[in-house]
């Protein structure tokens, strides 16, 4: 049975993190705020729960889901290396809106997707998912919408698009912001951006010089 927690309610809130923790431990889904638009969420490293957040989306496994984390220590975790600029970007734009992609740790067993060895990471602006990432650990997190659709800006919205497929809805109230991550590859000797979205290309070059872009 679908559970709704408001967490502008402290009450409310501390309980829906302890379920929605719960919920992922279980290899369920949960839907959670973040501070771009709200994101369905599995325990990375159940490949049952990954597969059952491609399917409630209706799409596959050639679009791996991005992994989002509550701490630069768990990041670094999860990748070969950070690279010659991965702790500078970093240290300049996490928490917020800069989806990162890594070489994986090779060593790591999970399956997000046709991904190539590689991880796209990300540490969200928001204390809501913060709060659940630090109890959860890594969470494989995509946008909460019917893919096709446009990105859910709200719970009500993630829910009539999700419905039962999701455990738990964490509503934070309306998005801020709905501009998606910027996205950037750092698998190459040049970094490239794949995305433009909540960090402008120009700051990224204030800290990496360089970096290729579709123009």
């Amino acid at each position: 049975m679908t559970r709704r927690y408001l967490c502008s309610n402290p009450g409310e809130r501390e309980s829906g993190l302890i379920d929605a923790a719960s919920v992922i431990r279980a290899g369920d889904l949960i839907v959670l705020p973040t501070d771009t638009v709200y994101g369905i969420g599995a325990d990375a490293f159940t490949p049952s729960a990954v597969r059952a957040l491609l399917t409630a989306k209706g799409r596959g496994p050639d679009m791996p889901v991005p992994v989002l984390v509550g701490t630069v220590r768990a990041a670094g975790a999860l990748v070969e290396s950070l690279g010659t600029h991965g702790q500078d970007l970093i240290d300049a734009f996490w928490p917020g809106p800069l989806t990162l992609v890594f070489k994986a740790n090779r060593s790591l067993k999970w399956d997000l997707g046709e991904t190539k060895g590689t991880v796209a990471i990300r540490m969200p602006l928001h204390q809501v998912a913060l709060d659940l990432l630090k109890e959860t650990g890594p969470m494989a997190v995509s946008s909460a919408n019917r893919s096709g659709n446009p990105p859910a800006t709200t719970a009500a919205e993630a829910e009539e698009q999700l419905g039962q497929s999701v455990a738990v809805y964490l509503d934070a109230g309306p998005c801020n912001d709905n501009t998606p991550s910027t996205i950037l590859d750092l698998t190459t000797s040049v970094p490239r951006v794949l995305r433009k979205g909540g960090i402008p290309v120009d700051k990224l070059r204030g800290v990496v010089g360089y970096l290729a872009t579709e123009e």
